[in-house]
Order: structure tokens, then C-alpha cells, then sequence
């Protein structure tokens, strides 16, 4: 219990650092990244096996992750930064000119923990793929990682690598859908419902599972048990629902927040809902 207490406070300090940056530059998508701040807090300082102060592109060694959904690039950088790859005051230059902290992942501005360019949504499950199958010729028993968002699954090209991982047995990656109902122009079910997901990937040869991705226990009992299934001749792929905009009242309960930043008053009252726990940067 009492590591769930200290990665609780985590996540306020990163829902903080999420609101703030995107404030700054009154640019950047705010309510997918708070939404998800559980998830990526219970995966960069608890379950993936990885070395920030040894970071090496090809990822041999360690576990990878890769964000499809890269427009959620804020509560990247906050974990990443919290855990040690940069410096935490960088979260300041969030989507500046020249900045390392680009409004999606790049890899041309070698910013530590970053190996792909992301954000072209759709392409993520696929790039986890090759990442997965490299992994295996390399006789490297870590695990690929992937988050990607629900109005993603509208591409065709994550049928297509459904059906590829499934078939080549891509057993050591670990696919998460950030299930929270809504996209840039609205709800899901009204501008392409996808149907039962559950029952989609599932027809598709997957190993699915489900979680709240608010509660931060059950997300980690859940990756937990997503670690053990791995390595038995079936991707796993996990439903995870949460709340755009999770932690700020004003923010939940719609799409409104997918790609707005708050001014100065909404900020403040962001903040005064969220603990200052590690420190502002």
C-alpha cells in the first residue's frame, strides 16, 4: 500500500507538469495525456524493465515502449523526465522552437527515451510489431510496450497488424487501447463507433484483456498479469477505459480538452485540484 500511496503522488505531480506545459505554449493536447496519467506513471516507475541513465537506441536489454497516440506527448515527457532521462526543468521548453519536447515524439532531436517518430496515428501496433520481432532474432527476452488510442483503431492498418501478430505468433508485446470514448470531433460511437472491441481483437487471434485505467492499483494488477501471458503464441492486447481530461473537473466528460490548453484562470483552478507532491519544474 504504501507504494501505491508514493505512485499516487506521482501521478498528481505529473497531472500537474501535463496542465502547465500545455499552458505555456497554449498549444498541446491536455486531456488524453491526464487521462492516461496512471497507466504511463504505473509503467515508467514500476513495470518496465528500463535505464534511463543507459539509454541506447536499439533497446536491446531492456523493455521498449512506443506511444502511438504520440499527440499525448506531455504525460511522456513528464514521466520520462521524472524518471531521469532529461532534466525536468526541459518540461519548460514543451513544444517551443527547437525544442527537444516536439508536440509529437521525434527522434531527430535525440531526446533520450524517444526511438520513433509518432503521432501519424495508426501506426504504432505496427512499429511495435517490427520492434517485437527484433527482439526475438536477437534472442532478447524483454517486452515491447504500445499505447494507442481508441479512434486509432478507425485506420485499417491496425486490422492489418492484428491479423499479422496474431498469425506470426507475436507473443512478447503487450498493446494497450486507451478506451476513453472520444476523439478530436467527438464521441467515437458517433464519428465511427468500433463496435465490441473486445470481441474484434479476440476474432482476431489476441489475448484480451480489460482494465480501469483510473485506478491505479488495478492497472498495475492488470499489466501484472499481461506480463505473465506474454510468451504463449498470442499478442496481448489490453482494453483499457479511462476519462479524457481525468484529475481537472471542468476537463472530464467531454472531447472539448483533446487539443485545447488552458488559459490563465482555468489553469489556476487545473492546479488547485491537483497536489503539488515532487516539486514543480
Amino acid at each position: 500500500m504504501e507504494r501505491i500511496e508514493e505512485l499516487k503522488q506521482i501521478t498528481s505531480q505529473v497531472r500537474r507538469d501535463i496542465v502547465r506545459m500545455v499552458h505555456t505554449q497554449n498549444s498541446g493536447h491536455p486531456g488524453g495525456s491526464l487521462g492516461c496519467t496512471e497507466y504511463m506513471t504505473a509503467l515508467f516507475f514500476e513495470v518496465m524493465n528500463h535505464d534511463p541513465s543507459h539509454f541506447n537506441m536499439d533497446g536491446i536489454g531492456e523493455d521498449v515502449f512506443i506511444l502511438s497516440n504520440g499527440h499525448i506527448s506531455p504525460v511522456l515527457y513528464s514521466v520520462m523526465a521524472r524518471n531521469g532521462y532529461f532534466d525536468i526543468k526541459e518540461l519548460a521548453t514543451f513544444r517551443s522552437i527547437n525544442s527537444r519536447l516536439q508536440g509529437h515524439p521525434a527522434p531527430d532531436k535525440e531526446l533520450p527515451g524517444i526511438r520513433i517518430a509518432t503521432g501519424s496515428l495508426g501506426q504504432g501496433i505496427s512499429v511495435s510489431i517490427g520492434a517485437a520481432l527484433a527482439k526475438k532474432l536477437n534472442g532478447d527476452d524483454n517486452l515491447i510496450y504500445c499505447l494507442t488510442g481508441d479512434g486509432e483503431l478507425q485506420e485499417g492498418q491496425n486490422w492489418e497488424a492484428a491479423m499479422f501478430a496474431a498469425a506470426h505468433q507475436v507473443d512478447n508485446m503487450i498493446v494497450t487501447v486507451d478506451f476513453n470514448g472520444k476523439q478530436i470531433d467527438g464521441p467515437v460511437d458517433e464519428v465511427l463507433t468500433l463496435g465490441d472491441l473486445k470481441a474484434k481483437f479476440e476474432a482476431f487471434g489476441w489475448d484480451v484483456m480489460t482494465m480501469n485505467g483510473n485506478d491505479l492499483e488495478e492497472v498495475l494488477n492488470t499489466l501484472d498479469e499481461a506480463k505473465k501471458r506474454t510468451g504463449r503464441q498470442k499478442p496481448v492486447i489490453i482494453i483499457m477505459k479511462t476519462e479524457m481530461g481525468m484529475g481537472v473537473d471542468y476537463m472530464m466528460g467531454t472531447h472539448k480538452w483533446h487539443g485545447m490548453a488552458p488559459n490563465d484562470e482555468q489553469l489556476e483552478k487545473a492546479l488547485s485540484q491537483l497536489e503539488e507532491t515532487l516539486g514543480d519544474y
